[in-house]
């Protein structure tokens, strides 16, 4: 037996290990309950907006949010799900070199969000449109930008943790595990924000 698949098996004996990855997931989905808590909070209130002034929320998506570029997006945060999810098969079975492509290349499409974002926040500045302008762009700029902030903390970490399992046992992989977690909360919330501000 190769040097990495011994030590991608023992886990199932290793009964400290066991809890150790237990713990670490019971923590994280501690950690992603309190952001559910926070973006749901900000959501509730632009659907408050919505609902108290229609007419000219409606006009401001319209002339000023794109959807097309919006949905690009989606779909980038989509694909990067995958291939966070082709990460934690890859080092849970050993395979380090797969597990670190896939970790680079979903920090990648991250950074392509990104990009597109500032795009996006770009031309809104050039138009003289700030937080500041009205209400709904100051809730438009919170709830983006701080989806935004989550997006590159999330790219940071597994950029990290590439370099974290290539000098690391992959026995240990609650660490990859955790950050798919957290990657899928940001793509979740994406998921959410998409529709209710650039398509209702």
């Amino acid at each position: 037996m190769s040097a990495d698949a011994h030590a991608a098996a023992p886990a199932a004996g290793d009964e400290g290990a066991k809890a150790y990855f237990e713990m670490s997931k019971f923590g994280m989905w501690l950690f992603l309950a309190s952001e559910i808590m926070m973006f749901g909070a900000f959501i509730a209130v632009y659907i408050v907006l919505r609902m108290t002034i229609p007419d000219e929320v409606m006009k401001w998506c319209k002339e000023q949010l794109s959807w097309k570029i919006a949905c690009f997006n989606t779909i980038v945060l989509i694909l990067s799900s995958y291939t966070i999810v082709r990460a934690v098969n890859a080092v849970s079975k050993g395979k380090k070199a797969h597990a670190e492509d896939m970790m680079v290349l979903t920090a990648f499409l991250g950074l392509v969000f990104l990009g597109v974002k500032s795009y996006e926040y770009a031309g809104k500045f050039s138009h003289d449109i700030f937080p500041d302008t009205n209400v709904f762009f100051g809730a438009y700029f919170l709830m983006t930008g701080f989806h935004g902030f989550h997006v590159l903390v999330g790219i940071i970490a597994i950029l990290w943790g590439a370099f974290y399992i290539k000098h690391t046992s992959p026995q240990r992989y609650a660490y990859v595990e955790n950050l798919a977690l957290y990657w899928h909360l940001v793509d979740v919330i994406w998921i959410f924000l998409f529709p209710i501000v650039y398509l209702l």
